[in-house]
């Protein structure tokens, strides 16, 4: 291999099974190990419960209030639910899961049977409002499993396919057209210059004279966004996935201004999708119902890639610029691609370690 095609190996993909076999399994997938770490810090992270997790975060004063008064609301519809002898049993269980997932904790600190525990609640809350079911994943990271992507430049030529699957697939609002990917079209000679790319053409592609770079969560193995949460509700997977727990959100958007790639998105009205276009299988992290006025981002397909699918955008591309894989596997496709081509990632000097790579034919 080429001097030049090292960059990758920055990811110490190497030691990282070794690394993974030796973990002393804490479930602390971000920061100093629990295993490092005093008695009052166990005690005050992982032994907490929700009710305590919940108001002992730091929030400024209004997401507080707001908070404290949701939290009344709810535990005063759930009393009189409860006491109520015309209320329907159904109508108490709605009231009981919404008493339970206001206090639920944060779900990196929660066992597997308190993560199963709160999915069945929300899929039991779907049932009961709309009478139909979804099915909700909580499948943990598997060993031996880094998760990466590569993007051909040559190859992708600005159909936003992509696009499309990746709405679809996440559930992503319809009204705001939010989405987690951009295909930027620039011209021809002028390299990458993402200041006068056109995110939003309207014409027949390709376009003469010009070529496509698509863009989205680069779930970087240093990513600054985890480390500005006030509230820890985004954070790094053990398979090198970056995602978030829309729950324990407060919105404050600190992640998407540390992002330094434009890879997360705020929701500031509720998500809407339209009952038939709902995608019903789903993951705790991925692609759920959001509430409003918390952050969202690609999670490549957090429920496709850990049911050994890849992520929508990837099936969906119809020139086939998009590759993904399991970097620690020696025989993926992504590996060749990052062995035997001319890769490189943006901003490499920053440090974040973005396990994306861009290459061309």
């Amino acid at each position: 291999m080429s001097s030049n095609n090292k960059k990758w190996f920055s990811l110490n993909l190497s030691n990282r099974k070794k690394e993974q076999s030796s973990s002393c399994s804490c479930g602390n997938t971000s920061g100093q190990c629990a295993s490092q770490q005093t008695p009052e810090v166990i005690d005050n992270e992982q032994n907490k419960d929700g009710f305590e997790q919940v108001f002992d975060v730091t929030m400024d004063r209004r997401t507080a209030f707001k908070k404290l008064t949701a939290s009344l609301m709810i535990g005063a519809g759930a009393v009189s639910t409860s006491c109520s002898v015309i209320s329907s049993d159904e109508s108490k269980e709605k009231a009981q899961i919404d008493w339970e997932e206001q206090f639920k904790g944060n779900y990196r600190l929660m066992t597997d049977e308190e993560k199963q525990a709160t999915v069945e609640r929300l899929v039991r809350s779907y049932q009961l409002r709309t009478g139909k079911t979804i099915n909700m994943s909580s499948k943990n990271a598997e060993e031996n499993v880094l998760f990466g992507y590569a993007f051909n430049i040559s190859k992708c030529q600005g159909y936003m396919d992509c696009v499309n699957a990746c709405v679809e697939e996440n559930n992503q609002d319809r009204n705001s057209q939010m989405q987690y990917i951009r295909i930027h079209e620039m011209k021809e000679g002028n390299g990458f210059n993402f200041g006068e790319a056109d995110d939003n053409y309207y014409h027949e592609v390709p376009a003469e004279g010009h070529f496509y770079m698509g863009t989205q969560c680069f779930h970087c193995d240093n990513p600054p966004c985890t480390k500005v949460c006030p509230v820890k509700a985004t954070w790094k997977e053990d398979d090198g996935l970056v995602v978030i727990d829309y729950d324990w959100c407060i919105g404050c958007r600190y992640c998407m201004a540390a992002c330094p790639y434009d890879g997360r998105r705020f929701n500031w009205s509720q998500p809407e999708v339209p009952e038939e276009e709902i995608n019903k299988n789903q993951h705790y992290l991925g692609n759920r119902m959001r509430k409003k006025g918390v952050m969202e981002k690609c999670t490549f397909c957090v429920q496709r890639s850990r049911a050994g699918k890849n992520p929508a955008c990837v099936e969906a591309c119809p020139t086939g610029a998009r590759i993904f894989g399991n970097l620690l596997d020696p025989d993926s496709t992504i590996r060749w691609v990052l062995e035997n081509k001319k890769v490189f990632r943006l901003k490499e000097d920053l440090g974040t370690e973005p396990k994306f790579w861009y290459f061309m034919d």
